[in-house]
């Protein structure tokens, strides 16, 4: 049986570098029988964790706002593997993608974490102007220990500017066998 996965893709631009990226990957998860579903962030109405604790985990809606988030927290409880998606800004993930990935955390709060473990699984897939990947590295490995999700592997393309730098690269391909191979 496929396995469901939801990305999370936080570039600001549909047809950009990161989305090339996706778009391989999700080729490959769905060839293998998996089901795919994408939130492309920067369309999405997010606001930012207000720090407030007050998220209850299985609630429908754990989170005290009403945002677009809402449409997320059943996606990811439902998943057997997130794929978080970004471009390379100033050494880590963009805004979009760790705004909500912080939201996420009302899934871990008061009545019982329904983030943290539950045999969930996580990749990575990212494009970038250059190719030092280390930073945001070490921020993914350190966010996988924490949620206790196993790495499946990631895809780190740099050397990709401009809309379509990545056209004809072997991270699209590297992309499409790591969606194939889940």
């Amino acid at each position: 049986m496929g396995k469901q996965i939801v990305i999370l893709n936080g570039s600001p631009r549909r047809k950009g570098n990161t989305s090339a990226l996706v778009r391989a990957f999700t080729e490959g998860a769905e060839k293998a029988g998996h089901i795919v579903r994408e939130f492309f962030l920067s369309d999405m109405n997010i606001h930012g964790c207000k720090g407030c604790f007050s998220g209850h985990s299985t609630k429908e809606c754990p989170c005290i706002q009403r945002d677009d988030m809402d449409q997320i927290y059943p996606a990811v409880r439902e998943s057997d593997v997130v794929v978080l998606a970004s471009p390379l800004y100033y050494w880590n993930l963009s805004g979009q993608l760790r705004t909500a990935m912080d939201r996420l955390f009302a899934l871990e709060e008061n009545d019982g974490n329904l983030l943290r473990g539950h045999d969930r699984f996580g990749v990575l897939l990212m494009a970038a102007e250059g190719h030092d990947f280390e930073d945001v590295q070490a921020y993914y490995s350190h966010l996988m220990k924490h949620l206790r999700w196993t790495e499946l592997g990631h895809v780190l393309a740099g050397g990709n500017a401009d809309v379509g730098d990545i056209d004809g690269k072997p991270e699209l391909q590297q992309a499409y066998a790591l969606g194939q191979s889940i």
